[in-house]
C-alpha cells in the first residue's frame, strides 16, 4: 500500500480521494494526509475522510510515512511543488497541465529523474475505455494509414464554475484551451504523435465571468513512422458536455464519443456502434501510478508524450496571440 498526501482539496482533489475510497481494500494507494491553505473550509471533510490536514506542502514532505504526493493545485505552482517533492524523495502525481511552458515541464521531469522518483501526470481521458479502444485500432493498422484526426471537447464550465483558475488569463491562457482543450491536445499526442505546427484562434463574444468564447486550432502532427497527419480541434466553454475524437484513415475511420462509446465507419457499411464496459478512469490512473511507485511497471504515459503535449499546448497559446502559424519546438 502506497501512503500518500493530497495537495489541494477542491473538486478534483476530492475526486482523487473518493476514487481510492471506492477501490476499498483493493486500492494500492491510500491518502493519509491533505494539504490546503483554506484550512477552515476543509476541516470537516478531512475529518470525515480520516486525513491529517495541514496548510503547507512542507508538512508532508518531511513526513517519512508519506511515500507519494498527488497535486491538484493551480498550474503556476506545479514546478516548485514537483521539484520540492523530488528533493524530498517523494513520488509525485501532478494534475494536468503538468506545466504551461516546455521549459518548466523539462525542469520538472529532470528533477524527478535526477532524484529517482516517479512522476505521473493526470491525463485522465487516456484511460477512458473509448480512447483505449481507439488507440488499439490505430496501433493495429485497422484504419489503414492515418491521415487526419479531429477532436472536440465542450464542458459547460463557463456556466457552472465561477472564479478560480479557469477565469485567470495567467492560469488558464487560450480561453477553453487550458481547462478542456488540453485534453484534446493530449489525445492527439496519444493517438498520433507530436505536433510540429499549429494555427489557432479564440473567438470571444463575452468575457468572464460566464464567458462566451470558442478556441479552435489546426495542427500538423507527426505519426510514429514520421509521416505527417493533419488535425483540428475546437472547444466551447459554454456548450453542454460533449467529447468526440475521430481518426480518419485510408481504409476507414473511428470515433470515440464520450467515455465508453466508439463508432467504426467503413466504405459500404453502416456505422458500427459499440458500447464498452465503464470503469473509473481516475481510479485507473492512480492505480497505474501506485504500480509505478512500487516498481512493478512504468507509468503508462511516456515522458516524451508529457513533453510533446506541453510543447503543443504552449505553441497553441503563442499561435493564438500571434495570429499566425507557429512551428512547435520539441524537447
Amino acid at each position: 500500500m502506497i501512503t500518500a498526501a493530497i495537495a489541494g482539496l477542491g473538486r478534483w482533489g476530492r475526486g482523487h480521494v473518493q476514487a481510492m475510497r471506492e477501490a476499498g481494500s483493493e486500492a494500492p494507494l491510500r491518502f493519509v494526509r491533505a494539504i490546503d491553505p483554506a484550512l477552515d473550509a476543509h476541516r470537516d471533510y478531512a475529518r470525515e475522510q480520516g486525513l491529517a490536514l495541514g496548510a503547507d506542502l512542507s508538512e508532508v514532505l518531511s513526513d517519512p510515512a508519506v511515500r507519494a504526493v498527488v497535486l491538484a493545485t493551480p498550474h503556476s505552482l506545479h514546478r516548485a511543488q514537483v521539484e520540492a517533492c523530488a528533493r524530498a524523495g517523494k513520488a509525485v502525481f501532478c494534475e494536468k497541465p503538468l506545466a504551461l511552458t516546455l521549459a518548466d515541464a523539462q525542469a520538472m521531469i529532470s528533477a524527478c529523474n535526477a532524484a529517482g522518483v516517479v512522476l505521473g501526470v493526470g491525463h485522465l481521458r487516456r484511460f477512458w475505455p473509448s480512447m483505449q479502444r481507439l488507440r488499439e485500432w490505430v496501433d493495429a493498422g485497422e484504419l489503414g494509414e492515418v491521415l487526419h484526426v479531429e477532436g472536440h471537447f465542450s464542458n459547460e464550465h463557463s456556466n457552472n464554475v465561477r472564479g478560480g483558475w479557469r477565469e485567470s488569463p495567467a492560469e488558464s491562457p487560450g480561453a477553453g484551451l487550458t481547462g478542456a482543450g488540453l485534453h484534446i491536445v493530449d489525445a492527439f499526442t496519444f493517438l498520433i504523435g507530436r505536433a510540429t505546427r499549429v494555427t489557432a484562434q479564440v473567438v470571444e463574444r463575452k468575457p468572464p465571468p460566464a464567458p462566451l468564447d470558442t478556441v479552435s486550432a489546426l495542427y500538423v502532427l507527426e505519426d510514429r513512422a514520421g509521416r505527417s497527419v493533419s488535425g483540428m480541434f475546437a472547444s466551447v466553454r459554454a456548450s453542454p458536455l460533449y467529447w468526440r475524437v475521430h481518426v480518419f484513415g485510408s481504409r476507414g475511420s473511428a470515433e470515440a464519443l464520450g467515455e465508453c462509446e466508439v463508432v467504426r465507419h467503413a466504405s459500404g457499411k453502416s456505422p458500427a456502434h459499440e458500447r464498452l464496459p465503464p470503469r473509473s478512469a481516475m481510479r485507473t490512473q492512480l492505480e497505474a501510478f501506485a504500480l509505478a511507485v512500487r516498481g512493478e511497471r512504468a507509468f503508462p504515459i511516456p515522458q516524451s508524450d508529457l513533453l510533446a503535449t506541453v510543447a503543443s499546448f504552449e505553441a497553441t497559446v503563442r499561435a493564438i496571440d500571434a495570429g499566425c502559424p507557429v512551428e512547435i519546438v520539441q524537447a
